[in-house]
């Protein structure tokens, strides 16, 4: 494979699935990290030749740059046990990893951000009025994510795909933007699940 860069900002969920993926792939990657607190994703320089979309995670291969942490994750796994073969079963990978962006990860991540990150107090008035519905939005997800678990251990076939993989970035630090785990037993049991494989690695490494 291509030498693979991946331009991040590594506390973001979006930036550990891909290196989250890669552990498990066996895939080398190099790491050049941004402070996106001070604006390092909105400069000239990185809107010109890394991202013109101003937001990372982005992995370079070579020469070529792509966005998106889901599709940035099926370049790396593609061709390994983290894709299944079955067309179904691949289309019903995908489907979750959709939902993920369009209807996890907008919510949890997002509450994560505002009280991690930027902080309540400094929320402008947009925000707070979009922080309930943010937190409701985040709870429908988990409740989803635990219904579905509650027939199976992991969310598309008998073992980890990169669906497991992306929903478990923002899911595992859910916590830390005030969402309790508790009422999610079978949530509980997948993180565990996924955290105990051999090739596992935490966000912070």
């Amino acid at each position: 494979m291509t030498s693979l860069l991946l331009h991040e900002y590594a506390a973001s969920g979006n930036c550990y699935k891909i290196r989250l993926t890669a552990a498990h792939a066996g895939v080398a990657l190099e790491r050049r990290e941004y402070d996106i607190m001070a604006g390092a994703t909105r400069t000239a320089e990185f809107l010109s030749q890394v991202n013109p979309n101003g937001r990372i995670p982005v992995l370079q291969a070579g020469p070529d740059f792509l966005p998106e942490s889901n599709a940035a994750c099926f370049y790396v796994a593609d061709g390994t046990h983290l894709i299944p073969s079955d067309r179904f079963e691949r289309a019903d990978m995908l489907r979750w990893m959709f939902w993920e962006q369009y209807n996890h990860e907008p919510n949890i991540a997002m509450v994560r951000f505002w009280k991690g990150w930027v902080g309540f107090e400094n929320l402008d008035d947009l925000q707070r009025a979009n922080l309930p519905a943010k937190q409701a939005g985040g709870e429908a997800a988990l409740a989803l994510m635990d219904e579905h678990l509650e027939r199976r251990d992991w969310f598309v076939i008998d073992r980890l795909t990169l669906a497991d993989v992306a929903l478990y970035a923002y899911t595992h630090v859910a916590e830390e933007g005030g969402f309790s785990l508790q009422p999610y037993p079978n949530v509980r049991a997948w993180l565990a699940r996924v955290a105990a494989l051999p090739r596992h690695i935490s966000i912070t490494d």
